[in-house]
């Protein structure tokens, strides 16, 4: 990987927020997948850098467990993190290290962290519909989205570095700013206060063109 390297710019930039933050038990990097836009997520999972995390979603898709499992085998070599989203029993079932919730289901994470105290536990968070972050009890870190414009799905308004940096502030625990960042966009959030960048298209665009 040189040193002017999209994926090497991203990975600076997170890391940069996550030490000016403070949190190194937190991954400074996300790697989102999705269905459609990542049909073989485990291909860029391989690729991350060590100490990095992935948060699966399967959205209830017959092959959910078989994906989950391959990423798991994938992380587990590479020294990523991996969280499932919204299905703990799937997180159970293929030993990932947490969790990530749908806003609506924040209230879970205290259940959930007293039946695994060692899982990682996020919940996503839209401050532009909801200043008020979720109940923070049992949750390591929140996903506020979209910083930007998205290249996916939300109806929300983009917060930019301002709005985001005011929805940090609100927040008694760590943020991850999702959506619509790029290399370039990342250095944005310098000032921010976020504690790391989660990404799906940037992810994919930097490490899923790498060859090895």
């Amino acid at each position: 990987m040189s040193l002017d390297s999209e994926a090497d710019r991203l990975w600076r930039a997170a890391r940069a927020l996550s030490e000016a933050a403070v949190t190194p038990h937190l991954p400074p990097l996300l790697f989102f997948t999705d269905p459609d836009r990542t049909p073989e997520p485990w291909i860029v999972a391989a690729r991350l850098p060590v100490g990095a995390g992935v948060v699966y979603r399967g959205f209830g898709r017959p092959e959910a467990e078989a994906e989950a499992g391959r990423l798991r085998a994938v992380t587990r070599c590479a020294e990523v993190r991996l969280l499932i989203g919204k299905d703990a029993d799937l997180a159970a079932a293929v030993e990932a290290d947490g969790v990530h919730l749908p806003e609506r289901d924040t209230d879970r994470a205290s259940d959930l962290r007293h039946r695994h105290p060692d899982w990682l536990i996020t919940a996503a968070w839209h401050p532009a519909r909801d200043p008020s972050p979720p109940n923070a009890k049992g949750l390591d870190a929140l996903i506020a989205s979209p910083a930007f414009m998205p290249g996916g799905r939300s109806s929300a308004p983009p917060l930019g570095a301002v709005g985001l940096a005011t929805a940090v502030a609100a927040s008694q625990l760590p943020v991850y700013a999702l959506g619509g960042i790029t290399a370039r966009r990342a250095g944005d959030l310098a000032q921010s206060g976020a504690c790391g960048i989660a990404a799906v298209d940037a992810i994919v665009s930097a490490w899923g063109a790498i060859r090895t």
